[in-house]
């Protein structure tokens, strides 16, 4: 079964873009770009990857422990992302660490969850793996 969903972008100036998802219940988010190219004022769109591969391993480990009847009383992770230059010199996202600290009361449980989790996350899966993505560029007219 594939599943497909819209995520709009619109310029609304420099390079900061208003995001819009087609599900009614979502707000709209802000992107832009860090000093000095953009202002800096929200969010790039490595910095929403980064929260993207961390989100989604957080949901799959929560996901798992409650599956396993081990109701986390909290979990917090840190995404390290180290950008750097590729061959051509063109910036790049080269590594991501995510640490998770989940507070649970049967480790036992964690346990069994721990080689199971990341299998079952979306985003970083896709990202290991490399994303097919196809580009098309439809010049508009005013």
């Amino acid at each position: 079964m594939q599943e497909e969903f819209v995520t709009e972008l619109e310029m609304e100036h420099d390079y900061q873009f208003r995001i819009e998802f087609d599900d009614e219940g979502l707000a709209d988010v802000r992107s832009d770009e860090p000093v000095p190219v953009g202002a800096g004022r929200y969010p790039n769109a490595t910095r929403y990857l980064s929260a993207a591969v961390g989100n989604c391993l957080c949901a799959s480990l929560a996901f798992c422990l409650r599956k396993a009847r081990a109701e986390p009383q909290t979990i917090r992770a840190t995404v390290r992302t180290t950008l750097g230059r590729n061959e051509k010199g063109r910036l790049r996202v080269q590594r991501m660490q995510v640490t998770i600290r989940p507070e649970v009361e049967d480790l036992a449980k964690l346990e069994r969850c721990l080689p199971l989790f990341e299998d079952f996350c979306t985003v970083s899966a896709a990202v290991r793996e490399g994303i097919d993505i196809e580009v098309s560029v439809e010049p508009q007219s005013n």
